[in-house]
């Protein structure tokens, strides 16, 4: 039944076509080995060829052991196996960040380098259900805006796959059960020291004990609304950025201040958002506060004058111009 879903899944948002290559990020976890196995038992009706990548983040004991559950499981069913082991505390430590922002930056890093050394041409996570909710919550508590109530998209840039993302997490551990997988338990999930987790463990276990049941659902509604509306209004936006576009380049965008300060201040706060994300490639990060910093700083304009929403762009004003720019780390 669980492997009929996700072939839905596949099928409805077009994730993968015949003759793909695909890299599939496996933890070892529930999620990920119910993943690999799904994709295994469907790669010859999907016409597919699969690799697995699997980072070991050296922060728990059991992490060793973590690398050759997978690496055995990759042996019995004859898949390619990479794994690379990287010291996240103290790559966490060098660039001043957290584990988990810090782990994920390596993890797609490695995802990526074993896509070209295999010339594969997707990447897969085991994203579900419930990490889109729990994402959603995260963008709100954290004021991101419309934008970061879309979730977790099944597709970005035609590489990023979510095979999952309509699965509920319960459905996944009873495929683990019914099917034998044994999946490794990663401990930290249980730590609430975390936003995720706190969310995970905390948070919407408490929204569906004390308002609504099915909240997971009702999240999973919320982002599909948000974001048939957002890409209408992506596209509204890019022809709008297009009129007031000075300047374009790699590391730098300049715009019309003036004509900039004409618009409605929704489509300035998307302006913002979408030129940050052509020179970032995403506009994570960038709450709503730091939108309003920002268009305030435009409204005044005076003299020169500059902000950093975060270590990575610099917004400054001056002459008539909006000038973005990316900060080149040393």
């Amino acid at each position: 039944m669980l492997k009929k879903e996700v072939l839905e899944t596949i099928k409805k948002h077009k994730l993968i076509e015949k003759g793909d290559k695909i890299v599939v990020g496996v933890s070892g976890g529930p999620d990920s080995i119910c993943l690999i196995n799904i994709l295994n038992d469907l790669k010859e009706e999907l016409g597919i060829s699969l690799v697995v990548c699997h980072v070991n983040h050296m922060i728990r004991e059991e992490a060793e052991e973590d690398e050759k559950f997978v690496k055995d499981y990759c042996k019995r069913k004859e898949i390619p196996f990479e794994a690379k082991k990287i010291n996240i505390k103290e790559v966490a430590n060098k660039r001043k960040n957290g584990t988990e922002e810090a782990g994920r930056e390596e993890r797609y890093k490695f995802f990526v380098e074993t896509l070209q050394k295999y010339q594969a041409n997707k990447i897969a996570t085991a994203h579900t259900k419930g990490d889109n909710a729990e994402t959603i919550l995260m963008n709100l508590i954290r004021g991101t805006g419309s934008s970061g109530l879309k979730g977790i998209k099944p597709k970005r840039d035609n590489i990023y796959i979510k095979p999952l993302i309509e699965i509920e997490r319960e459905k996944i551990e009873e495929y683990c059960k019914q099917n034998n997988l044994n999946p490794r338990h990663d401990k930290t999930n249980d730590e609430n020291i975390y936003t995720r987790n706190k969310i995970r463990n905390i948070l919407i276990p408490l929204l569906k004990k004390d308002y609504n049941p099915n909240i997971i659902e009702t999240l999973t509604r919320l982002s599909n609304i948000i974001t048939i509306e957002n890409d209408y209004l992506d596209k509204e936006t890019e022809q709008e950025i297009e009129k007031i576009l000075i300047k374009q380049e790699k590391e730098e965008i300049i715009l019309n201040l003036k004509e900039f300060n004409k618009k409605h201040e929704a489509i300035r706060t998307r302006i913002i958002r979408q030129t940050i994300k052509k020179l970032l490639g995403t506009a994570d990060g960038i709450s709503n506060i730091h939108i309003q910093d920002i268009i305030k700083l435009c409204e005044k304009n005076i003299g020169n004058k500059y902000l950093t929403p975060n270590k990575n762009i610099k917004i400054a004003v001056n002459r008539g111009k909006m000038y973005f720019f990316v900060i080149k780390k040393t």
